[in-house]
C-alpha cells in the first residue's frame, strides 16, 4: 500500500504539471509541428543516447572493478543501465536498485556493493552538473541572472531575511544535535545490536555501500573514468542540441541555449516524477523563452526532446529487460 500510495502521488504530481503546462497551449498546432519535424535529427540524437548510454556502463564498470577484482562485462553492464532507465520511466528513483538487480543476475554482483558504485558515481555527476552550471551561468549570465530575479522575487518578498536565518540557524543545530545523539548512541549499544539479525543485515549493507563509494580512491584506470564523464555529458549536450535543428523555428538557437537547455532538462529529469514528466517541460519551456521563443514553441520542443528520450528509453529499455530474461547468468571471473 506504501508503495502503491508513493506511486500514486509521483504520478498525481506529474498530471497536475502536465496539465499546467498545457492548459494555454494549442495542442493542435504542437501536433502539426511534430509532423513537420526532421525526424533525421531525432535519429542522430537516439545515436547519440545509445553511445552515451553506453559510455555510462562502461564506466560503471571501472568503478566495480577495484571492488570485485574483475570487470562485468560491459554488455551485462549496459543492460543493467538500460533496465534502470526504463524502471525509472515508470517509478521514480527506481532504476539505481533495478541496475544493480540486474547486474546481480547476470553475473552474481552482491547489491549492496554495485549501488555503492552507483552513488559515487552520481557524486561525480553531480560534481559535473555543478562545473556546467557554473559555466553557463558565466557564459549567460545576464539572461540566467534576470530569469532567476523574477522567478524568486515574489517568494523572497513575502518572507522575513531575519526569521529566515533563525530557521536555517536551528535546523543546522537540531541535524547536529541529532547526529551526535546518534553516535553516542550506537557506540554505547553496538555490542547489543551486533547480536540482532537485522542489524546485522543493516551493517552489511552499510558495509557494502561504503567499499563501493571508496572504490573511486582505487581506480585502476582513472584516466578512463575521466574520459568516459566528460563523454557523457558531452554526449547529453549534444542529445539535445540536434534536436533544435529537427524544427525551423528552433534551428537558429545556439550553442549557449543548448547549454542552458542541458542544466535545466538536467533538473527537471532529476524531478521526483515518472521520467520528468511535467518538470522536465516546465524548466526547458522557460529557459526557451529565454532565448526568445513563444510559450507555444517552447512548450513544443521540450515536449518533442521529452517524448524523444521516453521513447529511447522504452525501446532500448524493454528490450534489454527481455535479454536480461532470457539470458542466464555469466560465469563469474576469477578475482585477480
Amino acid at each position: 500500500m506504501k508503495n502503491i500510495l508513493k506511486y500514486s502521488l509521483s504520478l498525481g504530481i506529474a498530471a497536475a504539471l502536465l496539465w499546467y503546462v498545457f492548459k494555454d497551449i494549442d495542442r493542435v498546432a504542437m501536433f502539426e509541428a511534430f509532423g513537420k519535424a526532421d525526424y533525421r535529427w531525432i535519429v542522430v540524437s537516439g545515436l547519440l543516447t545509445i553511445v552515451a548510454h553506453w559510455s555510462r556502463a562502461y564506466r560503471w564498470g571501472l568503478l566495480m572493478e577495484p571492488v570485485l577484482g574483475y570487470r562485468p562485462a560491459p554488455a551485462n553492464t549496459t543492460l543493467g543501465v538500460l533496465t534502470g532507465y526504463f524502471a525509472n520511466l515508470v517509478v521514480p528513483r527506481m532504476g539505481e536498485v533495478t541496475r544493480c538487480g540486474t547486474l546481480n543476475r547476470l553475473e552474481g554482483v552482491p547489491v549492496n556493493v554495485s549501488f555503492g558504485t552507483v552513488v559515487a558515481e552520481r557524486i561525480f555527476d553531480v560534481l559535473m552538473l555543478l562545473v556546467l552550471t557554473g559555466a553557463t551561468f558565466l557564459i549567460e549570465f545576464n539572461r540566467l541572472s534576470a530569469f532567476l530575479t523574477d522567478f524568486f522575487a515574489s517568494k523572497a518578498s513575502r518572507s522575513s531575511t531575519g526569521s529566515n536565518s533563525w530557521l536555517l540557524v536551528l535546523a543546522v543545530g537540531c541535524l547536529l544535535g541529532l547526529g551526535v545523539m546518534m553516535w553516542f548512541f550506537y557506540n554505547r549499544y553496538k555490542e547489543v545490536l551486533r547480536q540482532k539479525p537485522f542489524y546485522l543485515r543493516v551493517e552489511k549493507f552499510v558495509t557494502g555501500l561504503i567499499e563501493g563509494l571508496l572504490s573511486i580512491r582505487k581506480l585502476k584506470h582513472p584516466g578512463g573514468f575521466i574520459f568516459h564523464t566528460v563523454l557523457i555529458w558531452t554526449l547529453y549536450y549534444f542529445m539535445s542540441y540536434v534536436l533544435f535543428f529537427a524544427m525551423p523555428q528552433t534551428a537558429d538557437l545556439g550553442w549557449r541555449a543548448g547549454l542552458t537547455i542541458l542544466i535545466m532538462g538536467s533538473l527537471g529529469m532529476a524531478a521526483p516524477v515518472q521520467g520528468g514528466a511535467g518538470a522536465f517541460n516546465i524548466l526547458v519551456g522557460a529557459a526557451l523563452a529565454l532565448y526568445g521563443l513563444s510559450n507555444q514553441d517552447g512548450a513544443t520542443l521540450a515536449t518533442l526532446m521529452l517524448f524523444s528520450q521516453w521513447f529511447y528509453v522504452v525501446l532500448l529499455g524493454a528490450l534489454s529487460f527481455l535479454i536480461v530474461m532470457l539470458k542466464g547468468r555469466s560465469p563469474q571471473p576469477q578475482a585477480g
